[in-house]
């Protein structure tokens, strides 16, 4: 008995001794040599794996910044000292850097928007988009279940009274909430911007009046207040230009003196959603 169990284990131990053995060998002839570039570059990097550009996580940003794919500055978390790092140790040009942020181009929180039912599914935009449009009665603003919110790497989003608004200074523009929203509501603008009108809606004036208390109703008067080429006509609603230069400042919002309030700088409608009072689960039933 004894001597079989001595057997055995010295098989098992020389099958295991072989298998080690023929790993060792085949991994070494068929191991692909890395680049330490890649692994300087890496290192370089923030590290926050958020997509922002374009790529699988930094490990393939850092690949395609070797390989002359990408340029440094391509990372919207980095820096301007680690791309200038980046370019100084690759020997590389860091590229014109170009800064974004996210924007919700909603102002329609529950305060301000006519709510059309209780919603009681699964607290995600998609999901809610899914099942009759969510619980707001504008089939085209911020659906408020926070999707965004929890996509965001870097908790630039806030939810306050069922609408999502962006803490500039948290953003880096990484993206990765526009992609969530179901509504193309967020978009990435120039990281100087400070003037949005926080209307999405396409339809007439008369119906946005109908849902929501702060539309577009595509007066034009920000138009007449700002530098030409500032805002544009979009359908029955007027958007910013945001390649255009300078960019409307204060001093528009100001003398535009919007009559539904929804030309606004970001300070004033973060202030304004702060002000406003909270909305509990009964209150929106009603």
């Amino acid at each position: 008995m004894g001597t079989t169990i001595l057997v055995a284990i010295l098989f098992t131990g020389v099958i295991a001794l072989l298998l080690g053995i023929i790993i060792g060998v085949v991994s070494k002839l068929f191991s692909v040599p890395s680049d330490p570039r890649v692994e300087l570059v890496l290192g370089l990097l923030p590290g926050a794996n958020c997509g922002g550009c374009g790529k699988a996580g930094c490990a393939d940003f850092a690949k395609a910044v070797v390989a002359g794919e990408c340029p440094p500055n391509k990372c919207p978390v980095s820096s301007s000292e680690q791309v200038s790092s980046i370019a100084r140790a690759l020997g590389i040009e860091a590229g014109s850097e170009f800064r974004q942020k996210a924007v919700v181009l909603c102002g329609g929180d529950v305060n301000q928007m006519k709510m059309l039912t209780l919603y009681n599914g699964v607290s995600d935009c998609v999901s809610a988009s899914m099942i009759g449009g969510g619980p707001k009665s504008c089939a085209y603003g911020c659906l408020g279940m926070g999707s965004c919110a929890r996509s965001c790497p870097f908790g630039a989003i806030e939810m306050i009274n069922n609408l999502a608004v962006v803490h500039a200074e948290l953003c880096v523009g990484c993206g990765a909430c526009v992609k969530t929203c179901p509504r193309n509501l967020i978009k990435l603008v120039p990281a100087d911007s400070e003037v949005h009108i926080y209307c999405s809606s396409p339809v007439k004036a008369p119906l946005k009046r109908q849902v929501c208390n702060v539309p577009c109703i595509g007066c034009r008067k920000c138009m007449k207040s700002g530098e030409e080429g500032q805002f544009e006509v979009d359908g029955f609603k007027i958007k910013v230009a945001y390649d255009h230069q300078p960019l409307p400042g204060a001093e528009v919002v100001d003398a535009a003196s919007c009559p539904t309030g929804c030309l606004l700088t970001e300070k004033q409608h973060l202030a304004i959603e702060r002000a406003e009072k909270p909305v509990v689960e009964e209150e929106v039933a009603s």
